[in-house]
């Protein structure tokens, strides 16, 4: 069945009128037939309806992902200039390195991994043109966006960053799981196993910081880990098809936790993921 506007299926965000998976609408139909119990209650029933915790925030979760209202992170300006310019196949090593010169902890963080020991040649460089050359596009464009997303990954209030730290922690070593996966055993590129592996959990983020206004959901961690496990995947493309990812990365945010998935040929960046 094709979905039509106005059906959950193309209700997407941020204005997309693109298809959601079928995984998705699965999860939040999931959400939304789910009974209320009255697990969690407000602190302060004067000024909040004692209502439980899960049936509130699913319902304003799901409203907003249906309705095109929910906030989605933005990806830094520094970021996406460079993906711009690595997808173009005139731009320069001097040109990348204008845009990465915009941000000096940006900068400072590649020239230290171009003299790391893995990429290190016979003598150290620090003038950034070269850095690019020594590096190549496709991995810079990965160090980029991973130095960028680390800052994506704070909150304010301690739960809510200490769980944020331990997702960033997390896909960072799936990144690093991927590239090696891709490059000894499969025709992945190695560089863009490591992206899929950073962006894989995105879509935590808007659902963490929605919780943060939340205390008494903060507090049942199982009941917020349940939400994020239903949520994140959805969220996750939404955030990468706002950002204008290829669709095989908005299909690994979408799909990495669907262990039914099936498809055929040889394996792709969600089975590497």
């Amino acid at each position: 069945m094709q979905a039509r506007p106005g059906d959950l299926q193309w209700r997407v965000t941020s204005g997309s009128h693109e298809p959601l998976p079928e995984r998705c609408v699965a999860a939040v139909r999931t959400l939304q037939s789910m009974p209320a119990a009255p697990l969690i209650r407000w602190r302060n029933p004067a000024t909040e309806p004692p209502m439980e915790a899960r049936e509130v925030f699913v319902k304003e979760l799901i409203h907003d992902l249906e309705s095109g209202e929910l906030q989605l992170p933005t990806l830094p300006e520094v970021a996406l200039r460079v993906r711009d310019a690595v997808e173009d196949e005139d731009a320069t090593a001097n040109r990348i390195a204008e845009i990465i010169a915009m941000d000096a902890a940006l900068s400072a963080r590649l020239i230290h991994v171009a003299n790391s020991p893995l990429y290190r040649g016979r003598k150290e460089i620090d003038r950034l043109p070269m850095v690019v050359s020594r590096l190549g596009n496709s991995l810079v464009r990965s160090l980029v966006t991973s130095q960028v997303m680390k800052q994506m990954f704070q909150a304010t209030s301690d739960a809510v960053d200490q769980r944020l730290r331990g997702v960033w922690e997390h896909s960072v070593q799936v990144a690093a799981i991927a590239r090696a996966l891709a490059a000894q055993f499969t025709k992945v590129a190695p560089d863009q196993a490591m992206l899929a592996g950073l962006l894989h959990d995105i879509g935590v983020l808007p659902v963490l910081y929605r919780a943060e206004e939340r205390d008494e959901l903060l507090e049942d961690t199982d009941l917020l880990d349940d939400l994020i496990k239903e949520l994140h995947g959805c969220i996750g493309a939404a955030i990468l098809r706002h950002w204008k990812f290829p669709d095989s990365l908005v299909a690994v945010a979408a799909e990495h936790e669907n262990l039914q998935r099936s498809h055929d040929g040889p394996a792709d960046l969600i089975d590497v993921v």
